[in-house]
């Protein structure tokens, strides 16, 4: 029998998957070799992660016994991942498609986000997937402003190329003014990201 129990230094893991959206976490907490498992669903927020630890305390589970196993999803999954690893919960974030291939390989055809939720806490059970460490604040930082000056830098692009439009058909004065203020304002903007 597969053990849902990770002991090491004399602690007791379990598992804990939870399916990311925008909105809400879905998760599934494994309790044991006997396939016993308990829902939650929680909103994606603070309040929604000090919920779900609060949960999983009246299930008799504690944060240093909690590993967590979610999936990269965009951008929703990061503030979910740092609350928890900040209030001392193993956190593993894996590959979407090893987990895809992982539900296949169990048999299971439904994707629904309790059945995910459900994979996620078995891939971690029996995979021990690597344990996620966040990265340093300057480097979230550094990453937040790379992400804003290559979306001011997209803006741009696509205000020249309407601007470019404007000259090859009739357009009325004040479209092009317009785009060329855009163009004027996303210029200022990126100028700092240049520096």
């Amino acid at each position: 029998m597969v053990s849902f129990f990770s002991k090491g230094l004399n602690q007791i893991m379990l598992y804990l998957g939870i399916d990311v959206s925008k909105a809400k976490l879905h998760t599934c907490l494994l309790l044991g070799d006997e396939g016993k498992r308990k829902t939650k669903v929680v909103e994606n927020t603070p309040p929604g992660i000090a919920a779900l630890l609060a949960w999983a305390t009246r299930q008799g589970v504690t944060c240093d016994q909690l590993h967590v196993v979610t999936e990269a999803t965009g951008i929703y999954h990061e503030s979910a991942a740092q609350g928890l690893f900040d209030a001392g919960v193993t956190v593993s974030i894996v590959n979407p498609a090893q987990a895809k291939d992982f539900a296949r390989g169990l048999a299971v055809r439904t994707k629904t986000d309790g059945v995910d939720g459900f994979v996620l806490a078995r891939f971690g059970a029996l995979l021990k997937p690597k344990v996620w460490q966040p990265p340093a604040p300057e480097v979230r930082v550094l990453q937040a402003l790379l992400t804003r000056r290559e979306a001011v830098a997209q803006d741009l692009r696509r205000a020249h190329n309407r601007r470019e439009k404007t000259l090859t058909a009739p357009t009325p004065q004040g479209i092009r003014q317009s785009i060329d203020d855009t163009i004027t304002v996303l210029d200022k903007e990126l100028i700092p990201f240049t520096n």
